[in-house]
């Protein structure tokens, strides 16, 4: 039996590509830099903050990548909230949800997490969010996905994650959950789904007489 749903949130939760490459752009521009490759938004749409700072500015002496996570913290992410596109059945798809299951998120991003959740007042859906920040290794590493395991006290055949990219194919892989392919044909997952009012129709969700 389904009890708990874990999500990822860039490309599940939030079209966010558009204020991702807004924000790191910044960043690069801001040091006199030309904007990201599409390899690099690709990459930076998965990754780490931590990470995807390391893999922009990998060709370059100058500046340090202490000088960019100084101007990174004084920036914030505030600025770049408003281009988050939420999808829009996701919060219809919580109120249906939230009465049956336990919910978790298990994602790369690392302090915006929660005032993004904040921002769009869906922090009470959630029993426990794991970021990139908090996790002791971020995804793919299945150390964040263990850990909502073991606070839901749930095994990996009563979960299901929802997430969008190979990182999430191998983050639930890593822990035998499967995995919800939102909007991605191309990951090898036990669903596909372009929407999440299809998930309710997939047969873990049909199974469930609760």
């Amino acid at each position: 039996m389904l009890k708990l749903i874990v999500f990822d949130c860039d490309g599940v939760m939030f079209d966010s590509k558009k204020a991702n490459c807004m924000y790191y752009n910044y960043l690069l521009n801001h040091f006199g830099l030309a904007s990201m490759s599409a390899s690099e938004e690709n990459y930076v749409h998965m990754s780490s903050v931590t990470d995807s700072i390391r893999h922009i500015f990998r060709h370059h002496i100058s500046p340090t990548l202490s000088e960019v996570h100084e101007l990174r913290k004084s920036l914030g992410y505030a600025p770049f909230l408003a281009y988050m596109e939420i999808e829009p059945d996701l919060v219809a798809f919580l109120g249906i949800i939230s009465k049956k299951y336990h919910l978790a998120i298990s994602t790369n991003r690392t302090d915006t997490m929660v005032p993004l959740l904040k921002t769009y007042k869906l922090e009470t859906y959630f029993g426990k969010v794991v970021t990139a920040a908090t996790a002791k290794k971020p995804k793919p590493a299945p150390d964040g996905l263990l850990e909502i395991l073991a606070h839901f006290n749930c095994d990996p055949q009563e979960t299901i994650f929802i997430g969008d990219s190979v990182i999430d194919e191998e983050h639930a892989n890593s822990c035998r959950v499967p995995l919800i392919a939102f909007k991605n044909k191309s990951l090898q997952a036990a669903y596909h789904v372009n929407n999440f009012m299809e998930i309710l129709h997939l047969p873990p969700f049909q199974d469930d007489d609760r």
